[in-house]
């Protein structure tokens, strides 16, 4: 199973990095396509008066200038092979309920990529609205795969 992983805090995000253990757990096949900068609030924009630059990080790890819909479309149609069979999207940093998925760009990637006919996920966690330290994802780690399964 090919599955694409992408987000909006950006390529450097932690909450990547647990998204793709996450997905490494279900598949060998992974990819991650994921904005060089954050893009929180993007919502589901893609860049049309300037140029998207892709930029190969590692083996199956590449960042784009863009939006996080624009990671979907770029992925689809410049870097892989083949349609992914599933994309996930997040881990956010944060929630995303209510009038938030409607702003959100992790929800935003799911959608353009269910658009683009994928299966797709979007996963988000908080630690509440007054934490204050760093951000941890144990708990999106921990469930994360079975949730994906399911």
């Amino acid at each position: 199973m090919r599955i694409l992983v992408t987000n909006d805090d950006g390529i450097n995000a932690p909450g990547l990095e647990t998204l793709e253990r996450i997905a490494r757990a279900i598949s060998d096949d992974v990819w991650v396509v994921a904005p060089e900068m954050e893009q929180s609030g993007a919502s589901r924009s893609i860049t049309l008066a300037d140029p998207l630059r892709i930029r190969k990080i590692a083996e199956r790890r590449f960042e784009v200038t863009g939006t996080p819909a624009d990671c979907v479309i770029m992925a689809q149609r410049k870097i892989l092979s083949g349609n992914p069979d599933l994309v996930l999207s997040g881990v956010n940093r944060g929630q995303n309920i209510a009038d938030d998925v409607t702003y959100s760009g992790t929800i935003a990637a799911a959608m353009e990529a269910t658009s683009l006919g994928f299966k797709a996920m979007a996963l988000s966690q908080t630690t509440g609205m007054f934490n204050q330290g760093e951000h941890a994802f144990d708990v999106a780690e921990a469930h994360g795969a079975a949730v994906v399964r399911k």
